[in-house]
């Protein structure tokens, strides 16, 4: 290590140093020199305090961004939130509109029938390919029972199946076991609508002789003593005359769409058979 003779001439030149440095300084101060030191140390030193003060600034700017960022991400999380609540609530209102579009087209139907309508909602729909049937949630405490018809205002559904306290299940038009006594509305030809595959139904039983052209709309005759007459059944999307035969092959489509049914109306007056329950 350093010896004490070392030391001891070391801090004397320390110290000669510092009252030179003071003493300078305390003469510039008092001459023109020390304006010329000032500004050369300005000059020096400001890139280091403008490097400093860019380095504080920019600190302050990110320390400032993070809090900015926290606080626009809580925002967007409140408007997310509230912008989904909007979304819903348009949802529902609009469900309401066509509801409301639906049940006025009800009403209209109630107030212009001669019959005594009550009002169902499906609640199931037959998951089998095989069979086309609905169950509806009015039953025998609604006076529902077999045999009653079941329309909509674009014109007929099928009938009751079966009847229950609570609900029923209705044979639809499109069902393999159902048939409708029906006519063509412009020309009076006579026909069965019979259910086939898929939410069509053939015009069974048309004379070949008979006119029967695409586009005619088909009507209930009455004769089948399940649906009172004249209620729209579908229209002929098919003909096709065979060079012999007694009958033509007619396709029906139907006015009603099965796939979207959600309300009907049951006819609880209509002349109906005696049909027994399954």
């Amino acid at each position: 290590m350093f010896s004490k003779k070392t030391m001891v001439t070391v801090g004397a030149v320390i110290l000669i140093a510092l009252y030179i440095i003071v003493f300078s300084f305390a003469y510039l101060r008092k001459s023109s020199v020390g304006d010329i030191a000032t500004r050369s140390a300005l000059f020096i030193a400001s890139p280091f305090q403008a490097a400093f003060s860019s380095s504080i600034n920019a600190m302050d700017d990110i320390w400032s961004h993070y809090f900015f960022l926290i606080s626009v991400a809580k925002e967007n999380d409140q408007l997310r939130e509230q912008l989904a609540w909007a979304i819903n609530k348009n949802n529902e209102c609009r469900e309401i509109e066509l509801a409301n579009a639906r049940l006025r087209e009800f009403v209209k139907l109630k107030q212009q029938s001669p019959f005594n309508l009550e009002s169902a909602e499906v609640i199931a729909k037959d998951p089998s390919p095989w069979y086309q049937t609905i169950v509806i949630n009015k039953g025998t405490d609604e006076g529902v029972v077999a045999g009653c018809p079941v329309i909509v205002p674009e014109g007929i559904v099928g009938y009751v199946l079966t009847a229950a306290d609570k609900d029923s299940k209705v044979l639809l038009i499109i069902d393999r076991n159902s048939s409708v006594d029906a006519l063509v509305q412009r020309t009076r030809a006579r026909g069965l609508a019979q259910g086939i595959t898929g939410s069509l139904c053939r015009f069974d039983y048309a004379l070949r002789k008979l006119d029967i052209k695409i586009g005619d709309t088909v009507v209930t005759s009455g004769f089948d003593n399940i649906y009172p007459k004249g209620f729209r059944v579908g229209h002929i999307s098919k003909v096709l005359r065979r060079n012999s035969g007694l009958f033509q092959d007619v396709e029906l489509t139907p006015y009603v769409d099965f796939t979207k049914l959600e309300e009907v109306m049951i006819i609880l007056d209509a002349p109906h058979p005696d049909l027994v329950e399954d």
